[in-house]
């Protein structure tokens, strides 16, 4: 552990921000990975679902990357050489979005409510863009990061609304 310590203490302060941002993410993912894969081939599976729906490799490949690029937005958000008023604001609505987005997949699919999880991707929704508003005032290019997945989150946000309709 000694070894550890020390070599992170080596770092450069930015470089030690990146890795705790992606870990952030990564832990995310995890905590999503392992609420939805016990349940894609049993419950999704057998879910009414709308033409549309990607499938179920697709999904594993977009939040790779677009964790990824959440991590980097949130690194370069929390650089305090940034504004730090608006910084404060997109990082605190940014780690909102982030404990919506790990409470999705455990209640989407952990608990099997389609209409809790629509509510809280709808709140995903809002906050992000809250987040990318105020980021944009500190850091316009952590802003532009984060449009993948608004986009992809509207996206998710119409699926769930459409599975929560056809298994009403």
């Amino acid at each position: 552990m000694r070894r550890a310590d020390s070599a992170l203490r080596g770092l450069p302060a930015s470089i030690l921000r990146l890795l705790l941002c992606l870990a952030l993410c990564g832990a995310i993912a995890a905590i999503g990975g392992l609420a939805t894969a016990p349940q894609i081939p049993g419950w999704y599976a057998g879910l009414a679902k709308p033409w549309w729906t990607p499938p179920n490799l697709a999904f594993p490949i977009a939040w790779s990357i677009l964790y990824t690029l959440i991590g980097v937005a949130l690194w370069r958000l929390w650089d305090p050489a940034r504004r730090p008023g608006a910084r404060r604001r997109a990082l605190i609505l940014l780690l909102v979005h982030l404990a919506l987005n790990a409470s999705w997949s455990p209640v989407f699919f952990g608990l099997h409510a389609i209409r809790a999880g629509l509510t809280i991707i709808i709140l995903m929704v809002a906050t992000l863009a809250a987040a990318m508003a105020q980021g944009a005032k500190a850091d316009r290019f952590a802003a532009w990061l984060l449009a993948p997945y608004l986009i992809w989150i509207c996206y998710a946000a119409a699926l769930n609304g459409a599975i929560a309709w056809l298994n009403r």
